[in-house]
């Protein structure tokens, strides 16, 4: 017993060292962020869309990060200065991260794409747990969360003690998060990998994801640890190789079924590839085993291996999507199945070929398409890669399927995955297809300075460009109004800028907390700045499936032609959910408007927006209170039918 202590011990020490690391790069991260962010806000920058000065700025901060990770390269490299270089790389790649986001919205309050469409229920999420710790949704009253809360619950945590309003610090955690997230990835790379190496492809993968996936936050903290987690996930299916640095056997299990279970909490879509990939892994790695020992016995240990790590994936998953789960299993069943996968774009009616594209990314994507064909049988790097690539392509292919019977698997939203996947593999093949060529000119020094120049120049090629891949979702961010009502470009105000006047209303007038009522109103990012719950969602698509949105649209419609105040208290009264207790309005022509919305797929769009029109005189009521500001009319309700 005592001669297999150590050989029980050091599994236990590198999973602690690995675990200090982790804590350590975060912190690292989250202070470069904070502190960045904060120089970034002491000075008055000009707008983005009308100025250049915050580009060059940006740029001389990337080259500058790009800089310190080349230098934490050398020495990783050279084994000089070993925890010194780790903490540079650190501080480099949060600074990357800070630099590139952070920079080109320094002007604004809003993070990318503003308040706008997708962005204006993200911001409403994270706005709700802000105000609550408790997971509830982010529209309806009374309703557990649908949509995985992690991501926002964390950052409602955090602006919630800084005394924050959720749609100010949308922003400056999106990115903090970001810079966390990509350093966490790189000490997963660490555990994988040489250490060199495993910079190089946290940076690749890290400017994939900024310039693809940083609109949406909770999903891109994910995307950049997918890399890493696939090759993770597929040492934990394979027997451990003589020599190798994977972390192999049962932590690799282990640490797959945290990272799913982390996916889960964030993200769903995210989840359904990883685990995909996961299960293609497995059925791999299960025909293998049986092909080695021709037994059907050898496969039990690759399915006891993938339930294992399934069940870890629950077990963290019902953090957040307890209260949901309970709340179905208690007897409340979706009335209906929901929207949220009635869109098909044109990105995702066709497979993406980004190999083919003359950019740099398609650069990349095909170095690395080449790298994973030609190692598939030597490296295992290469095999869990190419595994994950096989399955976001048959996740494709499954989506456009589904079509013919009315729905799909939102495929066109893993394209940044697909890219994430092939910009790792693309930087492993650059070291690769280096050395090959090194070799063959006799390791001459000036080749090898050459190809170390065209790396790093494309890399700052890259990085340099993502502000304007990035250019729509910036301007909007700067014309959109913020909840201070002001457009950060200067420029006149929309009507969001009546908001905070609304809201004076709705307290003065209906008492207590905002999330005591039930406000209904088309103009939703009011919603999103103030933690009123809605009657009625933005679209089906992001709609709680427990809701019943097209019920509370058919009755909203219902109530727009009835004759008396009287018999709309009484429709109230009768309402399965709880009634609004004020509706905003807009001022119409003929009467007060509410501007909804359909679902419409297979249509692209799929949302037809239709205009409800309420009579004046339906509100002509004592039990009313009517209230213009601005282009709104607020009517609260003070009083019970008669």
């Amino acid at each position: 017993m005592l001669a297999d202590t150590p050989v029980a011990v050091a599994p236990l020490r590198r999973a602690v060292s690995t675990l200090v690391q982790f804590v350590c790069a975060a912190l690292v991260a989250a202070l470069v962020a904070a502190v960045g962010l904060f120089a970034f806000d002491r000075v008055q920058w000009p707008a983005f869309n009308s100025s250049n000065v915050t580009q060059a700025v940006t740029t001389v901060m990337q080259f500058a990060a790009l800089a310190v990770l080349g230098l934490s390269i050398y020495l990783l490299r050279r084994r000089r200065w070993v925890t010194g270089a780790r903490v540079l790389s650190w501080a480099a790649l949060s600074g990357l991260v800070t630099a590139t986001l952070g920079m080109p919205l320094a002007a604004t309050r809003l993070y990318l794409h503003g308040i706008s469409v997708d962005q204006e229920f993200r911001t409403q999420f994270l706005t709700r747990l802000t105000d609550s710790a408790a997971l509830r949704d982010m529209n309806y009253a009374d309703l557990p969360s649908f949509y995985p809360a992690g991501w926002f619950w964390i950052g409602g945590r955090v602006a919630n003690v800084l005394g924050m309003d959720g749609w100010e610090a949308f922003k400056p955690y999106a990115i903090g998060s970001l810079a966390v997230a990509a350093v966490v990835a790189l000490v997963l790379w660490s555990e994988l990998v040489r250490s060199d190496l495993a910079v190089l492809a946290a940076t690749a993968t890290t400017l994939v994801v900024l310039a693809y996936g940083s609109p949406e936050p909770y999903g891109a903290v994910i995307a950049v640890l997918v890399a890493p987690a696939l090759v993770l996930a597929w040492g934990g299916f394979l027997p451990a190789t003589r020599g190798g640095r994977g972390r192999q056997g049962w932590g690799a299990v282990v640490g797959t079924g945290l990272f799913l279970g982390l996916a889960a909490t964030f993200y769903t879509l995210y989840l359904g590839i990883a685990a995909f990939a996961v299960t293609v892994m497995a059925v791999v790695a299960a025909y293998l085993a049986r092909r080695a020992t021709g037994s059907w016995r050898a496969v039990l240990p690759v399915l006891v291996r993938l339930v294992v790590m399934a069940s870890i994936a629950v077990l963290v998953a019902l953090i957040v999507w307890a209260p949901f789960v309970f709340d179905v299993l208690g007897g409340n069943p979706p009335s209906e199945s929901g929207t949220a996968t009635h869109y098909l774009p044109d990105a995702g009616a066709r497979l993406p070929l980004p190999m083919f594209h003359m950019s740099l990314i398609g650069l990349l994507s095909l170095l690395g398409t080449v790298w994973l064909v030609g190692r598939a049988s030597s490296s295992h790097r290469a095999q869990a890669l190419g595994l994950g690539v096989i399955a976001v392509y048959l996740w494709y292919l499954a989506s456009m399927a589904l079509t013919a019977v009315g729905n799909t698997l939102l495929a066109f939203r893993l394209e940044v995955i697909l890219l994430v996947l092939l910009a790792a593999a693309g930087a492993f093949a650059f070291v690769d297809f280096s050395r090959w060529i090194s070799l063959a000119t006799s390791e001459n020094p000036r080749v090898r300075r050459v190809l170390v120049a065209v790396g790093a120049l494309g890399a700052l090629a890259f990085a340099q460009n993502i502000p304007q891949v990035l250019a729509g979702e910036i301007t909007v961010a700067y014309t959109d109004t913020d909840g201070s009502g002001e457009r950060a470009d200067q420029r006149p105000a929309g009507a969001a800028s009546y908001y905070a006047e609304v809201d004076d209303v709705l307290l003065s007038q209906s008492g207590g907390e905002r999330d005591d009522h039930v406000v209904l109103t088309a103009d939703t990012s009011f919603l999103a700045y103030y933690p009123y719950f809605g009657f009625q969602a933005l679209t089906s698509h992001y709609a709680n499936p427990l809701a019943e949105f097209s019920a509370r649209a058919a009755a909203i419609e219902e109530w727009s032609e009835l004759s008396s105040p009287g018999e709309l208290l009484a429709a109230w009264e009768e309402l399965p959910w709880r009634a609004p207790d004020a509706v905003v309005f807009r001022q119409g022509a003929e009467g007060y408007t509410l501007r909804l919305a359909e679902d419409v797929y297979p249509n692209d769009p799929n949302v037809r927006r239709y205009t409800v029109t309420f009579p004046k005189e339906l509100f002509d009521d004592p039990r009313f209170t009517v209230t213009e500001v601005g282009p709104f009319v607020i009517v609260t309700a003070t009083g019970e039918p008669a």
